[in-house]
């Protein structure tokens, strides 16, 4: 396995731009979110801005979910540790690096994944929650792969869900534009 890139401690750049939980993809047991944030990491923002692993089961409560699985795929372990995630929720990690396309060999691992929960859960409506560090880049792709490639769903269908999520992260007060997005 590749080594962890190392980089500046603190919150991760534009962190504060996007929302901290997006919704329930319709027909399908995946959320998206960004990377909740260790205690040491959230006493740097303000008290409303917050959002740890606890934080993140709140919001699925709120939204009557319950979460049974964290797919993380930051390719650092600088955001948060093993022993914050309630012990409620399974937690894997799958590094990849922003910026890149990931890797078949990360991809077959989110597919195996997905399948391996869905299997072990097909009694209950526990989610799968995914994330990169703003929930959009690494896991929109991921979440599209999956949609395409395992569920069968037409590209133009996972694209809109995907922009979809973009739209709902992407916090109406920032000044972020994604890139490519068409109305």
């Amino acid at each position: 396995m590749t080594a962890f890139k190392k980089k500046k401690s603190g919150v991760p750049d534009r962190w504060l731009d996007y929302d901290a939980v997006g919704q329930r993809i319709p027909a399908t047991r995946f959320i998206a979110f960004k990377v909740p944030l260790k205690p040491s990491l959230n006493c740097r923002v303000l008290a409303c801005d917050a959002f740890g692993p606890w934080d993140l089961l709140d919001a699925l409560e709120s939204q009557e979910q319950q979460l049974g699985l964290i797919i993380d795929l930051t390719f650092t372990t600088r955001y948060y540790q093993l022993a914050d995630v309630p012990a409620a929720c399974s937690h894997l990690k799958i590094p990849i690096e922003g910026q890149r396309v990931p890797s078949d060999a990360a991809i077959l691992s989110f597919k195996r994944a997905v399948r391996r929960f869905l299997r072990d859960n097909a009694d209950n409506d526990k989610l799968m929650g995914v994330h990169c560090t703003h929930g959009l880049n690494r896991t929109g792709y991921l979440l599209c792969r999956y949609l395409i490639d395992v569920d069968g769903m037409e590209p133009r269908r996972a694209k809109k869900i995907e922009k979809k999520n973009l739209e709902i992260l992407c916090d109406e007060n920032s000044k972020f534009t994604p890139k490519n997005s068409q109305t």
